[in-house]
């Protein structure tokens, strides 16, 4: 094997250049890991930062729909919750005769109206 133009000629320097790019691959392995963590705990704190398409408002017992907003939007006091809610659910509480938001108008956002 002939020897390349970009490398020591002796076998000692070339166990030295060795051991120093095994070092240096380690190294970049563990970035490569590091930064792979941390786009994971990225990707999920933007799951859990985006907001909601569409909300439910309910009564403070719970169980009664009393409004659909589009998005987050949240009116009423401490007396009404809201929970995020699928496009079908919003479609079928609209259709079940629950209050559309006059302000943010969900019905309209979701092609309801003529």
């Amino acid at each position: 094997m002939s020897t390349s133009p970009d490398l020591p000629p002796d076998l000692e320097r070339l166990r030295v250049l060795e051991t120093f790019l095994l070092i240096t691959l380690a190294r970049v392995h563990e970035l490569i890991a590091h930064r792979e963590q941390q786009a994971v705990i990225h990707q999920r704190a933007q799951r859990r930062k985006r907001p909601a398409e569409w909300t439910m408002e309910i009564s403070s017992n719970g169980r009664t729909p009393i409004g659909v907003h589009a998005g987050e939007r949240r009116m009423g006091g401490t007396q009404t919750r809201t929970k995020a809610i699928t496009r079908e659910q919003a479609v079928r509480a609209l259709a079940e005769g629950v209050e559309a938001c006059r302000f943010c108008r969900p019905d309209s956002e979701l092609g309801l109206l003529d």
